[in-house]
């Protein structure tokens, strides 16, 4: 066992005396204590304190770095994403550039189709009214050619009613076999 303790237990210390220590003790710990205070304090704790000082900065420094980059790379970001704004943007007005061409390109085509279709419609007019003053022409022609050809009939005979009957069916029958 301890001997305070033990003393204590034989009761010859009492009090304050079971805690504190001896008084010769007390003093030389004491005087240790300042000398290795002092020794502490001019040695250990300026270059502690440096060291410390020195880590400090360090730490500050790359936390300024570490700021300093994120606010780069912040800006960085905000640059990319008012390039991707803007190259979206081109993209639209190439886009719609691009519609409205194909819409002008669409008109013309159809305007285009629209003339020739036109065209193509007056010229089958005038063809038509070309064949048919040509047809015109032509029946007009035998139709004179025909009634010439009665005439003559008729003057060469002078016929009664039934025998100019006969000459016109006859005429007309020659007229189908012909065609």
């Amino acid at each position: 066992m301890n001997v305070a303790l033990m003393l204590a237990v034989e009761g010859e210390l009492t009090g304050l005396s079971v805690i504190l220590p001896a008084t010769a003790e007390l003093v030389y710990g004491l005087i240790s204590f300042f000398i290795v205070f002092v020794v502490l304090s001019k040695l250990v704790f300026p270059r502690l304190g440096t060291m410390l000082e020195e880590r400090r900065e360090a730490i500050q420094g790359r936390m300024e770095a570490a700021e300093a980059k994120l606010a780069e790379a912040d800006k960085a970001k905000r640059e990319y994403e008012a390039s991707i704004s803007d190259a979206k943007g081109e993209a639209n007005r190439i886009i719609e550039e691009a519609k409205q061409q194909a819409e002008q390109v669409k008109a013309d085509i159809l305007r285009r189709a629209e003339d020739e279709a036109t065209a193509v419609r007056e010229r089958a007019q005038v063809d038509a009214a070309a064949e048919r003053d040509r047809a015109l022409q032509e029946l007009r022609g035998e139709v004179g050619i025909m009634s010439v050809q009665l005439a003559s009939k008729i003057v060469e005979k002078e016929l009664d009613p039934a025998a100019h009957v006969a000459l016109v069916d006859s005429y007309i029958s020659g007229l189908n076999r012909n065609n």
